[in-house]
């Protein structure tokens, strides 16, 4: 097993099963690969099986088994393309079929959710909104992924929030997912969050007078950076982001600094460090009104805690759940995070916990 494939499970691993990726297809999938090159093929393959059983399933009339079918071929084909950036092509390609499952899926699950598109800097922001039981209009939570992350690994994340009568909206951003193609990453996400909350607030399933965000890891800066120029916040929670990207760039897995190279279009590496570095919440903390909760790891590789401690010194009256043995994202101890923030949105935009 090559140096690229170990580091993408050491720094990784519990993320996709608790994401949606069977334990099972893990660690066939992670034995058979010994080189990189391989990985996108490997996944996509382990993927397309998952696809085939939701389309037998639909056959049958089984139409809620084959709903789970394909959300789980989405997870699986989004981690065939999440940090695969050797082979844009390929890369592309695995990233198509995680839509399309996808797509597939939230007609058939709990919870359907339908797609909208955001006109946004000539291209478009992606998102899916998903409602919960009840009538409309319902507060809302915009779920903002990371680095190498999109709106189809979210899945299990929106229904912690769906079961607390909120309504989820998940988004592709620049660069991310679907919007990864025409809109590079960008340190400003104040001005994303306000052409998202603009779009919500003309949607008759959406309360516009209680929006909440979360993010995780880069998505973590993302969603405070929001709540920083958007007063119409009013909750937010911070997973595992990151202060200033740039501050630890050297310490950075090799996977993870290629793709923010390929994603913030930066020429070279010299580049990409240049623009990391703008992805700060430096000056900003301090127009951040609304409840802030901040998870952080004590055992994360990638994105050191002590950048969320600065970030709750900075923001007054802000909450920290530090979890002593949490890695990147926390995925090694779900249950110590996962339902408290769920609960915690729940009660700040107004809905019943449980």
């Amino acid at each position: 097993m090559d140096q690229l494939v170990t580091s993408a499970r050491d720094h990784w691993g519990p993320r996709f099963t608790a994401n949606g990726v069977p334990a099972g297809d893990f660690e066939r999938v992670m034995d058979q690969l010994e080189d990189w090159s391989q990985w996108c093929a490997a996944w996509s393959h382990a993927a397309a099986r998952h696809e085939e059983l939701g389309h037998e399933a639909l056959t049958e009339g089984r139409s809620l088994s084959a709903g789970e079918h394909f959300a789980t071929a989405a997870a699986v084909y989004h981690f065939a393309k999440f940090v695969y950036v050797v082979d844009l092509g390929q890369m592309r390609t695995a990233h198509e079929a995680a839509v399309r499952c996808h797509e597939r899926a939230m007609e058939l699950v709990p919870y359907p959710g339908r797609k909208i598109r955001i006109p946004f800097d000539g291209a478009a922001i992606v998102g899916m909104l998903r409602q919960p039981p009840g009538t409309a209009p319902h507060p809302t939570v915009i779920l903002v992924p990371g680095l190498d992350s999109t709106k189809e690994e979210l899945r299990v994340t929106e229904e912690l929030f769906l079961q607390r009568g909120l309504a989820t909206f998940s988004i592709d951003g620049p660069g991310q997912g679907e919007a990864e193609y025409d809109l590079p990453i960008r340190p400003d996400w104040e001005v994303v969050g306000t052409a998202v909350v603009n779009a919500l607030e003309t949607m008759p399933e959406v309360d516009g007078d209680r929006i909440g965000v979360w993010g995780v890891s880069l998505g973590g800066y993302y969603a405070p950076r929001i709540a920083s120029g958007e007063p119409r916040i009013k909750a937010c929670a911070a997973l595992c982001g990151p202060f200033d990207f740039g501050g630890h760039w050297d310490g950075k897995p090799e996977l993870t600094r290629e793709t923010f190279r390929v994603r913030s279009r930066s020429a070279d590496m010299a580049e990409a460090r240049k623009r990391a570095g703008e992805l700060t919440l430096e000056g900003r903390t301090g127009t951040i009104r609304c409840p802030l909760l901040i998870i952080s790891g004590r055992l994360d590789r990638i994105v050191p805690w002590q950048e969320q401690q600065r970030l709750h010194d900075d923001v007054s009256g802000s909450e920290l759940l530090m979890l002593e043995n949490g890695n990147h994202g926390c995925t090694n101890v779900l249950a110590e995070h996962r339902y408290r923030t769920a609960d915690w949105m729940a009660a700040r935009l107004g809905t019943q916990p449980g």
